[in-house]
């Protein structure tokens, strides 16, 4: 195992510290606990949102921590659901007397814990909603996953609800709006190579020189299938064609996209996958209106990439272009 790392177990808190160092302007520490809120937490008479999971998603999440998206993020273990309490302990930092918003993607254990820690904060007269976010049209059920996981869609999500939540629009109208992103996104991977959790010290699976695998999950979970290697215009059409299997678009829809690099895809890559993206929704008479092309979602140093794409109306797309600024996208 290579990795710029000093020892495994510390490589969570070291992250946070550097983060800390990095962003004081947007981030600051809850102390004891691994959560990371906007320095102006809590935020008196707006919603509060906060997301999280395990770490080497990064930036996602507390990269798109700060104004216009979310409020607070929780780091667990490297590809381990946060605690409870770590959960909880963000819930009450961003609490600004409205309520607060949970988007949690759809992991068995991510799920459950943010479920106990919204009880617990609900008992403290904390009102708390959730969404989950289930973008991978890959496969219904999966390792760590009842029903459709959640993955790098999940950042128009945090996004949209984000934009609605600066409005000063109630916990149920951010809610709504959290889940009509999530009734209209769809995305799906693949894989080109595996990744190594520190902890373990070996690659989470192994793939043939000339194998990928399709419909990879963020944490390293089956897909579809696995194939031999094809070219860049193969593998996006028929990822595409997947979602659009799902989600249909019709001619004079608007959308937006991601294509996410999962970690150690270089950013000529996706763009060559993203001209694929567009080529073929232009064929469908499909309008992109925005588009972003980088490391939104990570699966540690994974090669591989996703497309996820969002189906717009008014409502999403001034969402959308509301302006946000945080340590990972400075304007998104």
């Amino acid at each position: 195992m290579k990795k710029v790392i000093n020892v495994p177990e510390q490589v969570v808190e070291e992250m946070l510290q550097g983060m800390s160092i990095a962003y004081p302007q947007y981030l600051k520490r809850v102390e004891g606990f691994d959560v990371l809120v906007r320095t102006n937490s809590p935020v008196a008479n707006k919603v509060g949102l906060v997301s999280g999971g395990g770490s080497g998603h990064e930036p996602s999440h507390a990269g798109f921590v700060g104004r216009g998206m979310l409020d607070g993020a929780i780091a667990g273990a490297v590809f381990t659901s946060p605690t409870p309490d770590q959960v909880y302990e963000a819930i009450k930092a961003v609490d600004g007397g409205t309520g607060v918003l949970l988007i949690i993607k759809n992991y068995s254990g991510d799920v459950m814990n943010f479920e106990m820690a919204t009880e617990m904060a609900i008992a403290e007269g904390i009102d708390v909603e959730k969404v989950i976010v289930n973008d991978d049209v890959a496969v219904e059920n999966s390792t760590w996953t009842i029903g459709r996981r959640g993955i790098a869609g999940t950042v128009f999500v945090h996004k949209i609800a984000g934009a609605k939540a600066e409005t000063g629009a109630s916990l149920l109208e951010v809610k709504r709006v959290a889940e009509k992103v999530i009734n209209n996104v769809r995305s799906m991977g693949m894989a080109l190579d595996s990744c190594t959790v520190p902890a373990a010290g070996k690659p989470s699976f192994v793939l043939g020189d000339n194998e990928i695998e399709i419909g990879m999950g963020i944490h390293g979970e089956p897909g579809t299938h696995r194939e031999a290697l094809r070219s860049a215009d193969e593998i996006t059409s028929h990822l595409v064609e997947k979602i659009l299997d799902d989600m249909p678009l019709s001619s004079g829809e608007e959308v937006a996209v991601i294509v996410n690099g999962l970690g150690a895809t270089p950013l000529m890559e996706l763009y060559i996958v993203n001209r694929k993206v567009a080529e073929l929704l232009g064929a469908k008479g499909v309008k992109i209106e925005k588009t972003y092309v980088g490391n939104y979602m990570t699966s540690l140093e994974m090669a591989g990439f996703s497309v996820s794409i969002l189906k717009l109306d008014s409502e999403l797309k001034e969402l959308l272009f509301a302006q946000a600024d945080t340590p990972a996208l400075v304007q998104f």
